[in-house]
């Protein structure tokens, strides 16, 4: 049986793994509905709501998003194939300006007063240490910056539990990321994952979930899951998977990325009924079992150019600083930044600057001494 996630404790206590299902209403950027702007209030309200009908479902946590865009994303211009309504710049701004210190920080408080767990995924290091101001309970770390070793590096060593989604790595790579994430943290959970938006059940290959149970026995296994019915989360239940989560909104006509991709409240209900009452059991598994043994499908994701990151100079640098963990951001998009990806970012600590740096400027070895 996979290892379970303990967080927090005495009456407060929850366990994401054992006998039961975690189930998550991947809330998101969901708030945002409208291609204008609206007032912070008006999109606090609508966050609220949507927790409130996760709670209606009967999901065990609400999970947002959260940005920083000074070290996430350079302002190039570059849309993603699966939202056309907004370069990514203008889109994480949007997000980050609609969500202040103070946004998260009631989001957290209403939460607790309705009983329901939430958390957040950090999009960068700053984003994550404006997380742990609040106090969420554990980390979620998306296809996206699972190899963002510079954001991985703060958030294991604070000792939550750690979600990954393997959506954009090779299974190589998701093997370098558990050995790192291991040294500071035990408690670990692992989602299969497609980021396909929405995925077609041709894409999925949910033996993967079976392979990462027999390697990975100490880690809680799951599924994140982009399509819009139930039998891919029911079928990865019935193959052993201890977490769902799932992108949910009120409307999926809302204006916004994930909309389209997200389940209903009463959609979602439906999910939960179906997993706790164990109606799973009759689904089959062939549909979306594929080859256990196969490479990730996020080896090769198109959404890696967008999405995976580079290293460069927080700061102006001069010839002879000593590279420190502050003097490093991890940006966005790395197909035209250039330089060392965000992975080899343990390798560059404490290695001299060859040349002065600007800040934003790519570091690459022939920089380094």
């Amino acid at each position: 049986m996979n290892k379970s996630i303990i967080i927090g404790h005495g009456e407060t206590m929850r366990v994401i793994g054992g006998n039961k299902v975690f189930i998550i209403a991947e809330i998101g950027k969901n708030f945002i509905q409208t291609k204008e702007n609206r007032p912070l209030s008006e999109y606090l309200n609508n966050a609220k709501k949507l927790i409130d009908a996760a709670i209606y479902a009967g999901v065990d946590a609400v999970k947002f998003q959260t940005h920083e865009l000074e070290d996430e994303q350079l302002d190039i211009p570059i849309t993603s194939p699966h939202f056309k309504g907004s370069d990514r710049y203008n889109w994480i701004k949007r997000n980050m300006e609609a969500t202040p210190f103070e946004f998260w920080k009631e989001l957290s408080e209403y939460s607790k007063q309705k009983g329901i767990l939430f958390f957040s995924t950090p999009m960068s290091k700053k984003a994550a240490q404006k997380l742990e101001k609040i106090g969420i309970p554990l980390w979620k770390i998306g296809s996206g910056d699972v190899d963002d070793y510079l954001m991985l590096d703060f958030v294991s060593k604070t000792k939550k539990p750690i979600i990954i989604s393997s959506g954009m790595v090779s299974l190589n790579e998701l093997e370098d990321v558990i050995r790192f994430v291991r040294k500071n943290n035990s408690q670990l959970g692992l989602l299969y994952c497609v980021s396909q938006y929405p995925c077609p059940k041709e894409a999925f290959n949910l033996g993967t979930i079976e392979y990462f149970i027999e390697k990975y026995p100490d880690i809680v296994i799951g599924f994140s899951d982009h399509s819009i019915t139930d039998e891919a989360s029911l079928s990865a239940v019935k193959m052993g998977a201890k977490i769902i989560e799932k992108h949910f909104t009120l409307d999926r006509g809302f204006w916004g990325s994930d909309h389209k991709v997200s389940l209903l409240p009463e959609e979602m209900k439906n999910l939960v009924f179906n997993i706790r009452s164990k109606n799973y059991q009759g689904i089959d598994t062939s549909l979306y079992y594929g080859n256990k043994s196969q490479e990730l499908e996020g080896a090769n994701n198109m959404f890696r150019p967008y999405f995976k990151k580079a290293l460069v100079a927080s700061r102006e640098l001069k010839i002879g600083d000593i590279i420190k963990s502050e003097d490093v951001y991890s940006m966005r998009p790395r197909m035209y930044i250039g330089g060392l990806p965000s992975f080899e970012y343990p390798n560059i600590l404490g290695k001299k600057v060859g040349r002065n740096l600007r800040k934003y400027e790519f570091i690459n070895w022939d920089m380094l001494e």
